[in-house]
């Protein structure tokens, strides 16, 4: 097992990373504020892991209640925040009860939200089983639902106990949600370590066929890189907003085409390419990384050209971005490979030429 550390004060926390940490109930107990959790799943991901977890914890004497939602970007709403909310009234949980996020990217979300406003704050633990989730999602206390006029638009900071990434649950992993991952792994290369995205590009053919050595690698890294960058800006004031790279454009493809038509992890891979056209459009990046970023995508099987939207849709949608401050919307580009940039200054007219050479009839 390997474990980085987020580094924020009497708030830190550890990111664990190995194999077989579902069945370690000694990653968990010791962060119980009380001997009784409640576990959020869903149903994918409940049949393969719910009874193993469960069991461990009782087996300690932990006392275990089971929430199991439905699967799906669709269901990341208040609707379903509002049915984990039932079953703790339902269940008499209590502050000091510890919430268990069991699943991926919207399960994290739902259930951290939800820990963030249950009786004003309880504490939760992130177990992610997808990629996304590993190197992404479960790490720097982002927690949030959909709005239908925007990605994650309502939501709080708050950070989990403890991030337990078991590897081994990337072998049950749908091979599309697999690549999807790919892209938020990808995206920590362009925007941070230039020698990372080296790596990816030399092993991307290992992390597609599920090689333990390469997948432990790539989550280790990533998370390194996300936990470096929450220790400086825990609430995303400045540089976090570099995490966002290829978000402004892949938030706009999700919200646009209706969440779950596109995983989240093929749109922000759209996404990158239009940023780095961008970057390239702004005579920041050298044109023949336009190529190269298109290249890696398309080996990591992710799309590279997003859907058209009707109409100024992409616009509309993008105006409505968490990073829009005083009225501008901010673009995160690239002033070199390893190197992310945040500009308000982008011309209306540029970034209308990015989309339309970025985006085809979906």
């Amino acid at each position: 097992m390997r474990t980085i550390g987020v580094d924020l004060g009497d708030r830190s926390y550890p990111i664990h990373v190995g194999p077989q940490l579902i069945s370690d109930a000694s990653l968990i107990a010791p962060l119980l504020a009380q001997k009784r959790v409640a576990i959020v799943t869903n149903t994918t991901i409940a049949p393969l892991y719910l009874d193993r977890l469960t069991a461990q914890l009782q087996a300690a004497g932990i006392q275990v209640i089971c929430i199991v939602l439905p699967d799906g970007e669709q269901y990341k709403t208040w609707q379903t925040l509002n049915s984990i909310f039932d079953a703790l009234i339902a269940n008499r949980c209590e502050r000091r009860t510890t919430l268990i996020a069991l699943g991926g990217g919207v399960i994290g979300d739902l259930t951290g939200f939800a820990a963030a406003t249950w009786q004003r704050g309880a504490p939760f633990i992130q177990i992610p089983t997808t990629l996304l989730a590993q190197v992404d999602s479960s790490v720097g206390g982002k927690t949030a639902i959909n709005h239908p006029g925007g990605k994650n638009m309502i939501g709080a900071f708050y950070q989990p106990r403890a991030v337990l990434a078991d590897l081994d649950s990337l072998k049950t992993l749908p091979e599309r949600e697999l690549k999807a991952g790919l892209a938020e792994v990808i995206k920590y290369g362009f925007i941070r370590d230039a020698a990372f995205l080296a790596w990816i590009e030399d092993n991307v053919d290992k992390l597609l066929a599920r090689d333990l050595t390469a997948l432990e690698h790539a989550v280790v890294r990533s998370c390194e890189i996300k936990a470096e960058i929450v220790a400086l800006d825990e609430r995303e004031d400045d540089i976090r907003a570099v995490l966002n790279f290829g978000h402004t454009f892949g938030h706009a493809i999700e919200a646009g085409l209706g969440y779950g038509e596109w995983l989240h992890g093929e749109a922000i891979a759209a996404g990158m390419v239009m940023a780095v056209d961008l970057s390239v459009r702004l005579g920041m990046l050298a044109a023949k990384e336009s190529e190269r970023v298109k290249r890696l995508m398309q080996r990591a099987g992710l799309p590279v050209v997003g859907p058209v939207l009707p109409g100024s849709r992409y616009v509309d949608l993008m105006s409505v971005d968490k990073k829009v401050k005083d009225g501008a919307l901010r673009f995160i580009v690239l002033e070199s490979i390893g190197a992310a940039k945040i500009r308000s200054d982008v011309p209306a007219d540029t970034v209308l030429a990015t989309l339309k050479a970025c985006t085809s009839a979906a």
